[in-house]
């Protein structure tokens, strides 16, 4: 019997495949637990029509992540801490202060775990941080780190 699989199952194939099996093992076991359905011309033709949703869906994805990623090209974020007198920061600043800033000065929310840095910034200066918005597309967005000052 072929069947199109509703789930991953394992030894048989992965969701969405159309897959050959016998007729006892779809029957007992893939069609009613709802792992699989019949592969009709309708639930084919369903299918295809769902593979399509999800491909614009993907390519629309990745045209905003890419829009984004260019707007995010020209922008900074200013982070104030305390330092020292030869520049060093009484502390560090990690990838969630780049993410609270860029959610208070930009108004763009981005995980922490989006934001790659080789390490915590520890001196003043500028730095250019990567974000990472979607699968293969990457945008850098430059972090001031200046002096708070002393209060």
């Amino acid at each position: 019997m072929i069947v199109i699989l509703r789930k991953d199952v394992q030894g048989t194939g992965k969701a969405g495949e159309v897959v050959k099996v016998s007729d006892g093992f779809a029957r007992n076991m893939l069609i009613p637990r709802g792992l699989a359905l019949e592969a009709t011309e309708g639930n084919i033709r369903s299918l295809e029509k769902q593979r399509e949703l999800q491909q614009k869906k993907a390519a629309d994805s990745r045209a905003a992540a890419e829009a984004r990623a260019a707007e995010l090209a020209d922008r900074k974020v200013v982070i104030k801490s305390r330092a020292g007198k030869d520049g060093k920061l009484f502390g560090s600043i990690t990838s969630k202060d780049v993410a609270e800033a860029m959610s208070e000065q930009l108004g763009m929310n981005i995980d922490k775990k989006k934001i790659e840095m080789d390490g915590p910034i520890k001196q003043l200066g500028t730095f250019k941080v990567t974000v990472k918005l979607y699968s293969e597309v990457k945008g850098t967005v430059k972090v001031e780190v200046t002096d708070q000052g002393e209060k």
